[in-house]
């Protein structure tokens, strides 16, 4: 079982992916629309207790968010809760710098926050 807060790199978490883990996405509906990492399951932080047992304890999960403070949290809260939880170091920012291929085609990595969501709301009606 992985300690709390258990931080592994893109390389680390490709591998894990590869062998069987679980791959959750911690942001909010607007940042989960605009880009994700393939194969990413949507479960925001603020669902997360009522949800958890939609994740298999069987199975590693790596979790990521925007930059590393709702992982974290996600992370801890699994930790705890005695699953094997990996936070993904620089989240989705990292991984798109990195070069590292988002979904859906041309997705991006959207500004979190409630301001942003009403921006990209906007952005999507004509």
């Amino acid at each position: 079982m992985a300690e709390a807060g258990n931080e592994v790199s893109r390389e680390q978490a490709q591998q894990l992916i590869e062998d069987g883990a679980q791959l959750i996405d911690t942001r909010t509906d607007h940042e989960w629309e605009v880009g994700r990492i393939a194969g990413a399951t949507h479960l925001p932080l603020a669902e997360l207790a009522e949800r958890a047992g939609e994740i298999d304890k069987e199975r590693p999960v790596v979790l990521y968010c925007r930059g590393g403070n709702r992982s974290t949290m996600a992370t801890t809260a699994l930790a705890d809760a005695g699953y094997d939880a990996h936070k993904l170091s620089e989240g989705i920012v990292g991984w798109s710098e990195a070069g590292l291929q988002l979904e859906p085609e041309g997705g991006y990595v959207a500004e979190s926050g409630e301001a942003a969501a009403i921006l990209q709301a906007r952005k999507r009606t004509p």
